[in-house]
């Protein structure tokens, strides 16, 4: 094991050189002292370990770390894989497919709780293991006779948790990337319910669960973002003092730093929002009680709390001069609600000044209007309406007294009834 001693301006440093070693894809990373090989990343080798000689891939070559990061004793690297250590390798991982699928039969045939997750062969081919989940202890001591008289090796059975188990098989998460522990993350850290409630998700185990079926991991890398924003963050229900006034906080945007609050003064009873520099945290629920009924009392300043102003309210519209009655049309042409309402108001005028008149001389209006209808040829009659038409169109006064039928000039032709006209087409010559 090579060290070196490196110091600067406050310590001493004490350096060791080593090499990093995965036995399996998905597996954990683990430190290995050079011997004085010089190892490259990629490199087959193969390392001793306390349970023989294993075989492995170098993730990083010779590098130097801090001598308080080994877990001692470090073990060293044998050899780089030779062609024969991959041939030996190769073979190993085909045993392991054969001894899957006789473990696995042999599972269903003792009628065991078990569920086979993996199996790894030992690279010297004395020892296998393999991985199950179990939901509770099993006994599987006829099973590991049967496999060792099988193989004729050590057999151990290994039970593991349900995060293992997704770290071994490997699969797709919510967010459609490969799982975090079966790419980068060596090992697993604690996740708990308050994380989730801190970075205020939904609580529900479906939305922050993982395939694993356990809260998922990727829970904990802002933990601690979020936890220095809560710091300097009111709580929901504090009552802060703000630009506008006294209120109580209502909600909390942790990432854009800014906070909903429902301002108690009265003058204004919308939500507004503040950013966390302009509050300033008196108290929580019972320092707003207090304020509520000091203020009932008119004894703000007696219970510590200072009368803010009402804001004022600035109009900036300015009066709008009325227009011109010819100017008063909109878009469409069609006149504006003001001058229909005046023609309306007009004509009631004009009816109301007809119903004072006296009833004959309404009656003579009546039969000089018809007079002057007479003297026209009858599609004249029809298209300016006609008697009928003047009639449709009279006063209320005129409707109230029944006018008799007009009579036909003198030497006129007689009309022929109703029915037997012909509409359409010319008559027959």
């Amino acid at each position: 094991m090579r060290q070196i001693t490196a110091c600067d301006e406050e310590r001493v440093y004490i350096l060791t050189e080593i090499v990093c070693v995965r036995f399996n894809e998905r597996g954990k990373v683990y430190f290995f002292d050079p011997a004085g090989l010089a190892v490259s990343k990629g490199e087959n080798v193969v390392v001793e370990t306390a349970k023989g000689n294993e075989y492995g891939e170098c993730t990083r070559g010779n590098h130097v770390v801090d001598d308080s990061v080994v877990v001692q004793p470090l073990r060293p690297v044998v050899r780089i894989a030779t062609e024969e250590d991959n041939k030996t390798a190769q073979s190993g991982k085909e045993k392991e497919k054969e001894a899957f699928d006789y473990c696995q039969k042999k599972i269903v045939e003792f009628g065991l709780d078990m569920k086979l997750v993996n199996v790894e062969y030992g690279f010297e081919g004395n020892k296998i293991l393999f991985f199950f989940t179990s939901e509770g202890r099993v006994d599987f001591r006829d099973l590991v006779k049967d496999l060792a008289g099988m193989f004729r090796a050590r057999i151990e059975l290994r039970q593991i948790g349900v995060r293992d188990e997704a770290k071994m098989l490997g699969g797709l998460g919510v967010c459609g990337k490969a799982f975090c522990c079966s790419q980068f993350l060596t090992e697993f850290h604690p996740v708990s319910i308050k994380m989730a409630k801190t970075q205020g998700l939904s609580l529900n185990p479906t939305k922050i669960s993982g395939a694993c079926g356990r809260l998922m991991c990727c829970l904990k890398y802002e933990e601690c973002a979020y936890e220095d924003l809560v710091k300097k963050a009111p709580k929901i229900d504090a009552f802060v003092e703000t630009p506008s006034g006294k209120g109580s906080v209502v909600n909390i945007n942790l990432l854009r730093r800014n906070a909903k609050v429902r301002l108690e003064d009265g003058y204004d009873t919308t939500l507004k929002t503040f950013t966390f520099d302009e509050l300033d945290v008196l108290g929580g629920k019972g320092r707003r009680a207090e304020y509520i009924a000091a203020r009932a009392e008119g004894k703000l300043e007696e219970a510590g709390f200072s009368v803010s102003p009402p804001p004022v309210i600035k109009h900036s519209f300015e009066p709008s001069r009325p227009l011109p009655r010819e100017h008063r049309h909109s878009a469409d042409g069609s006149a504006s609600k003001r001058d229909s309402a005046h023609e309306h108001k007009s004509s009631h005028e004009h009816k109301a000044s007809g119903e004072h008149k006296p009833q004959h001389e309404q009656r003579k209006s009546s039969n000089e209007h018809k007079a002057s209808h007479e003297h026209k040829p009858q599609h004249e009659q029809r298209k300016s309406g006609g008697p009928q038409g003047a009639d449709r169109h009279a006063k209320d006064g005129d409707k109230k007294t029944k006018q008799p039928r007009p009579q036909p000039a003198e030497g006129a032709p007689p009309k022929k009834p109703f029915n037997k006209r012909r509409r359409g087409g010319r008559g027959k010559k």
